[in-house]
């Protein structure tokens, strides 16, 4: 099920595999670990798209591309995720990142609207561009594992559950084959007196 749900929730390896900001790579999309759907592989594509969400950098999506190529991961996942943030998140996201690394670099707050243009950059992104890119990088490390972390969990919980019901399946087969191994051993109700 946990394969099937994120089969249908990500791309076909054809239409990733010739979206043009990834044609460059070539032959390296040939690589068939980029395209597997398992445990490990959907949980570090999930770590590395996380990772890359969170970088206050242009075309996220090929960093998550060289990442999961150079890393043996899935794809179509890792790139995928990155739109986690997009033009109606990244605002909140890069002032949460500011806020955060302030903190932590101890450094007092400066006012600033977000307005994503030339002028803006030029001007403001000189005075915050250290805690943003610490606040950065520690909340793509955190999305990273949780998100490694959560898909870790849930795959083997879903193991978990098909190995159940697999049992319980056996166990009724069992207990049926036993109930007719029974009915076929004893005599019949009307020579059993004789």
């Amino acid at each position: 099920m946990a394969k099937n749900l994120i089969k249908k929730l990500f791309p076909a390896y054809q239409r990733v595999r010739h979206h043009p900001s990834l044609r460059f790579f070539g032959t390296l999309l040939q690589d068939p670990n980029l395209w597997h759907m398992n445990r490990r592989s959907v949980a570090n594509a999930f770590a590395v798209g996380l990772f890359c969400a969170f970088l206050p950098v242009p075309m996220q999506m090929v960093v998550a591309a060289t990442l999961a190529i150079i890393l043996r991961v899935n794809l179509p996942i890792s790139v995928l995720l990155v739109w986690v943030s997009n033009p109606l998140t990244m605002p909140f996201i890069f002032f949460i990142a500011y806020q955060i690394g302030r903190r932590v670099l101890d450094e007092p707050a400066r006012g600033f609207a977000l307005t994503l243009d030339a002028q803006w950059f030029s001007e403001e992104l000189l005075f915050i561009w250290k805690p943003l890119l610490v606040g950065s990088l520690i909340m793509s490390a955190v999305a990273a594992i949780l998100g490694y972390l959560f898909i870790r969990i849930i795959w083997r919980l879903h193991i978990i559950r098909r190995l159940k019901e697999k049992r319980r399946r056996l166990l009724t087969l069992r207990k049926q084959h036993k109930a007719l191994k029974k009915s076929h051993s004893e005599p019949p109700p009307d020579q059993r007196h004789h």
